[in-house]
């Protein structure tokens, strides 16, 4: 394959690549949580006990000592749901994040696959959302048990938790594509990432309920790609109720049309890869 030819850019292309390399995904996506934990005396265990370490410390911090409530859901608010509505926020801005601070890097550090064999480095994006797909499986995990541990019960609404995460996932992947390609020509892209998304985590209604924000500054906070999705994950898993489906399909739709735009720049730039690293 010749790293300067010109590559598909259609939707059908990105779906037929994902599709033909789709075992090879898997295999680098087991390989990546692996690589991450390889050494440690726990191993994967890690990927449990960390978020079952920070529940138990936002609960303590949250509802021991700021006494902290969510507001708006009547008086038999427990003391331990400000620390679980808290976390939904953080599982779903630990997604974007992880594949957002990861991307600029991607190509950079798999040099190999750029210049010496022949590797659909398309796909390594789509790697970097799996690992951040499994380590959010095992959040979402431990906010349910620990959901039904206080409660006693979990809502059926939280079938829907994968249709509400979904938009969000197919937004990642256009943002991580673009990234990818543009932290090989510009090497400050990774911190402005990471400043950027600190910034995001406050601007995102995960410690503070969207009612809280004074009216004037609402639209850009949920102008905020995260907002309407974490909103709509606490919707089915925290208070029960079905998600927005118009919402979420126009959300979708946008989602789409920026992972082709983040695709389409990537397989643009590429064929400029192999002379610059």
């Amino acid at each position: 394959m010749n790293p300067h030819a010109s590559q598909p850019t259609s939707l059908m292309a990105l779906a037929r690549s994902l599709w033909r390399n789709r075992q090879l995904i898997v295999q680098m996506t087991r390989r990546e949580v692996a690589g991450r934990y390889k050494g440690s005396v726990l191993g994967l265990a890690w990927s449990f006990f960390n978020p079952v370490f920070m529940l138990v410390v936002y609960t303590f911090v949250f509802s021991e000592i700021f006494k902290s409530r969510w507001g708006g859901v009547g008086g038999d608010e427990s003391k331990t749901q400000f620390a679980v509505i808290l976390f939904v926020g953080m599982i779903v801005m630990s997604l974007f994040t992880e594949v957002l601070n990861r991307a600029p890097g991607l190509i950079i550090s798999n040099v190999n696959y750029v210049k010496k064999v022949v590797f659909p480095i398309e796909i390594l994006p789509v790697i970097a959302m799996g690992a951040a797909l499994f380590h959010s499986l095992i959040s979402l995990g431990v906010l349910l048990a620990a959901f039904a541990l206080f409660n006693g019960y979990l809502h059926w609404t939280v079938i829907f938790a994968p249709l509400v995460v979904l938009p969000l996932v197919i937004l990642t992947l256009g943002f991580g594509w673009m990234l990818a390609s543009l932290g090989v020509f510009l090497r400050d892209v990774g911190q402005t990432i990471a400043i950027i998304t600190t910034v995001l985590m406050f601007l995102t209604p995960i410690f503070y309920p969207i009612t809280a924000v004074p009216e004037r500054f609402r639209p850009f906070i949920m102008a905020n790609p995260l907002t309407f999705i974490i909103e709509q994950a606490r919707e089915v898993l925290i208070w029960g109720h079905l998600p927005n489906w118009m919402g979420l399909g126009i959300y979708t739709l946008v989602a789409t049309v920026i992972a082709w735009a983040g695709y389409a720049w990537f397989q643009k730039t590429r064929k400029g890869f192999a002379d610059v690293l």
